[in-house]
């Protein structure tokens, strides 16, 4: 496969998950305060199944953590992956974290 590039779109309000210049997936948020609410995860089905969908949740989850953010996770995409990657539960908005914990995070 080749290299995943993802990109912040804000005015799409949306990260997008390129391979090779095509558009693969969209990881689709808002921005209350310093929270983003991931809304939506999306992976485009030519590319389902070869791992966009993860490297895209962790480069939104880096970029959040970068920029000094929490993340709450209201799309069932990221949420899973959260609970599989437990290093990132610190980026959970605190509101949400019994939420996440619930679910099984660390």
């Amino acid at each position: 496969m080749d290299t995943v590039v993802v990109r912040d779109v804000p005015e799409r309000g949306r990260y997008e998950a390129y391979v090779a210049d095509e558009l693969a997936g969209i990881a689709e948020y808002r921005v209350i305060g310093h929270t983003v609410v991931f809304r939506h995860t999306t992976v485009f089905p030519e590319f389902e199944g070869v791992g966009i969908g993860g490297e895209l949740a962790r480069a939104a989850l880096d970029d959040v953590r970068a920029r000094g953010r929490r993340a709450r996770p209201r799309c069932p995409f990221i949420t899973g992956w959260l609970l599989r990657h437990p290093r990132y539960a610190d980026l959970v908005d605190p509101d949400h974290t019994a939420w996440l914990a619930s679910h099984g995070a660390a």
